[in-house]
């Protein structure tokens, strides 16, 4: 049995000794170089005392020695082979750890440093990674009807093919250990590399598995060697990496490799160029077949998949899930904090604190990967706030998936695309999100989608193109611009989108300012506003507002539009001008139009806040007459012969007349609260005075705010007229939201729709020829 510790003889002390002088380390630094928290067994080892073997190994192969020459009475089983001509596993725990000894800091240099888009300076993957979760299901390798996919909403959408919630996951470390060989897919910017690193980092520190050398192989250098070289051979590659650290032994490697001792981390199938890539396959395929002791982890973007690997299990890595979003955030903000960690972590507290706001969702649907989370952090840290146009962030967001990501790695790619230039990828993108978007498809097809491309592919030439040539250009194209960018994803076998609703929303709302732009007036912001009663058309109008030089014509054409919703209704033209005029007589009147707004969601429905919401946009202190109403008129008129409820409008009183400053109405509601029965009274007690003043009492509370609030109305809507006014008073919602935006409105039209709001057809016509 193979002893658990050794001891340096008096010959090897003096070795030992020898070489650490040569170091020109203190004992601090060379227990730094094994990883250990202490120098005892440092001094252990240096006066001959017995040692942990493992430490042991670690040590002599730090300071260069073998350490056999150093041992008292090494083990009988540490002859370098067996009888068959093989190593020992003592003999190969001492390669190993002799490999790893020499080879960590070259893997600390090149796994556990990253260099972040934006960043000035390096950063310690320590101080970032935060670990991964994967899906062991392929979305786009099932199989699912496009009629099943159309019902999904916005949320649904994005999250679909990326894992939802209770869709099984497991750790990245976790996967690596129950697959030996695994080939890891993402698409750009989920953590694919840094994955990688960090497997290589741990293994190198030994806390995964711990009896490997971890070998990182970006494919795309291994390629470009081997094109050099004429040989497409990983054993030589490696051989020629492990030089560098002074491993002169050719058959070290291979060694390793025959007793399964190497965690081959190969990263970026798909960064491999076309005409190199059977080669770099047809290499992996069979060093993976020849050394199949070994632990394989690749990495490839998912649209590549098919480059296929033999014996490799596929899986997908998961998108951040709320945790995760919290841990990096705090782990980027501390690292990037120009102060103290304290200060770092109260910045990442405000972050996912507005990140929480219903305005950012469309936020917390993008940064669910490491890339566009890593470029939020960066916006906010800049601003402590996220942008207020959206727009600038879905450009940048744009522009790293559209290129600068991959020049920022120095990764090539195939011309598949033959001569498009950005702004030829931009425009292709805007008409295919505007086509889509148009006819209601969030997930098309993907002979539809080819059709889109090809279509365009038309516009770039003048000389007609071959119909069998256009579908082998068009499906080149969608395959270069789902593996290249990630912007249209596979959803499921032959079912495409676009990657995020944001970016089919963005690019739909560029294509329509594009066209503004080349002076189509008429059909470019004419055609958007025909959509102002469709909810699923609101982020167009916010971002068409945000995108345009100026937004007047935009907000005119809005305004017209919405006007024309009731035009044609005398009653619901009678109704706005009864709000109107009920505005104008209010006590202490807000800004008219808040009081507009205010009247006319009290006459709807008063017992509902969300329809106050337009009057709180216009003015704040509507929102809180209007909650209060509610409040009190619920209390009153719920037909209810519950104590506790009775005491409850009680209370509700208490709180209006903490905040009435009219001394006659607050002397009337006092007068009533008076009337109301004594919590300290019993059972029948209330139920005596709830049959005798009860319809009294109530009458006499809609007297009163009718008197002071000037609330009474008696309006009855048919259910066209109801779902009309809630076009109508949603559609002015989002008017008034676009004119709030950090948007280009001149003030002069900003203040005239303002004051034109809610106003009947009458009116409208009077201040024109005013």
């Amino acid at each position: 049995m193979v002893k658990r510790s050794l001891q340096a003889s008096l010959p090897g002390i003096q070795k030992a000794k020898k070489a650490f002088a040569l170091k020109g380390w203190t004992q601090e630094n060379l227990a730094g170089e094994v990883d250990l928290k202490t120098r005892q067994p440092i001094w252990r080892f240096l006066t001959g005392q017995p040692v942990e073997r493992q430490v042991f190994l670690n040590l002599c192969a730090v300071l260069d020695l073998d350490w056999r020459d150093v041992a008292v009475d090494p083990p009988a089983d540490s002859a370098r082979l067996d009888g068959n001509g093989h190593s020992t596993a003592f003999e190969l725990d001492a390669l190993v750890q002799q490999v790893r000894s020499r080879r960590y800091n070259k893997i600390q240099d090149q796994c556990g440093i990253l260099q972040l888009l934006d960043i000035s300076r390096p950063v310690s993957i320590d101080d970032i990674y935060v670990d991964v979760n994967i899906l062991e299901e392929i979305a786009s390798q099932q199989w699912s009807a496009i009629e099943d996919l159309k019902s999904l909403g916005p949320e649904a959408f994005d999250r679909f093919g990326l894992g939802t919630v209770d869709q099984k996951q497991i750790p990245g470390t976790r996967a690596v250990e129950t697959y030996p060989k695994l080939r890891v897919l993402g698409r750009p910017g989920v953590g694919k590399t840094t994955f990688l690193q960090y497997l290589a980092i741990q293994c190198n520190r030994g806390e995964f598995a711990a009896n490997q050398v971890p070998v990182f192989i970006a494919l795309k250098d291994f390629a470009e060697e081997s094109r050099v070289s004429g040989e497409y051979s990983l054993l030589s590659y490696i051989r020629q990496e492990w030089l560098t650290s002074g491993i002169v032994d050719p058959s070290v490697i291979e060694t390793l490799a025959q007793a399964g001792r190497v965690l081959l981390l190969l990263d970026g199938m798909d960064e491999v160029l076309n005409h190199e890539s059977t080669g770099v396959l047809r290499e992996m395929r069979r060093f993976a077949d020849k050394y199949h002791k070994n632990r394989f982890v690749v990495t490839c973007r998912t649209a590549a998949q098919k480059l296929r690997l033999r014996g490799f299990t596929d899986v997908e890595i998961a998108p951040f899930t709320h945790d995760q979003i919290n841990a990096f955030a705090q782990k980027w903000f501390v690292a990037f904090s120009k102060t103290t960690a304290q200060a770092g972590k109260a910045e990442s507290l405000h972050f996912m604190q507005k990140l929480e706001l219903p305005e950012n969702w469309q936020f917390r649907q993008l940064i669910a990967t490491p890339l566009f989370l890593h470029l939020a952090c960066w916006v906010f840290h800049g601003q402590a706030k996220f942008p207020t146009k959206r727009t600038e962030f879905y450009k940048q967001g744009l522009d790293l998936l559209l290129g600068k990501w991959d020049e920022a790695r120095g990764v090539e790619r195939d011309d598949v695309y033959r001569d498009f230039l950005l702004p030829q990828k931009l425009k292709l993108l805007s008409q295919i999100a505007a086509t889509s978007f148009e006819r209601g498809q969030y997930f098309f097809e993907q002979r539809v989608l080819e059709q889109y491309i090809g279509d365009y592919m038309r516009t770039l030439t003048d000389v007609p193109i071959e119909p069998e040539a256009l579908q082998l250009e068009s499906e080149a194209a969608l395959k270069a611009i789902e593996a290249q960018h990630g912007l249209l994803v596979e959803r499921a076998r032959g079912v495409f989108s676009f990657s995020y609703l944001a970016f089919q929303e963005y690019f739909t709302a560029r294509n329509i300012v594009a066209s503004y732009n080349l002076e189509a007036f008429e059909q470019a912001l004419g055609g958007l506003v025909s959509h102002i009663t469709d909810p699923h058309w609101r982020e167009i109008f916010l971002l068409t507002t945000a995108m345009l030089r100026s937004a007047d014509s935009l907000m005119q054409l809005m305004k017209q539009q919405i006007d024309a919703l009731v035009a044609k209704d005398p009653y619901l033209q009678e109704f706005l001008t009864w709000a109107s005029q009920e505005s104008q007589t209010t006590p202490s009147p807000p800004k008219v139009a808040a009081g507009r707004a205010f009247y006319l969601a009290l006459a709807r429905t008063p017992y509902v806040a969300s329809q106050f919401v337009l009057a709180n946009t216009l003015d704040q202190g509507m929102f809180l007459d209007a909650a209060l109403d509610d409040l009190l008129l619920e209390c009153a008129l719920e037909d209810s012969q519950e104590f506790a409820y009775t005491h409850a409008c009680g209370d509700a009183l208490n709180n209006i007349l903490v905040m009435v400053l009219d001394a006659g109405f607050q002397k009337s509601l006092q007068q009533l609260k008076e009337k109301l029965p004594s919590p300290n009274q019993n059972q029948h007690q209330f139920q005596t005075w709830w049959r005798l003043h009860h319809t009294v009492w109530i009458e006499q509370l809609t007297t009163t705010i009718a008197d002071y609030r000037h609330t009474h109305h008696h309006w009855t809507f048919s259910p066209e007229q109801q779902q009309t006014l809630q076009r109508y008073y949603d559609a002015n919602q989002l008017l008034l939201d676009c004119l709030r935006s950090n948007s280009e409105i001149t003030a002069t039209i900003r203040q005239e729709i303002e004051a034109t709001l809610l106003l009947p057809q009458k009116e409208l016509e009077e201040r024109e020829w005013e």
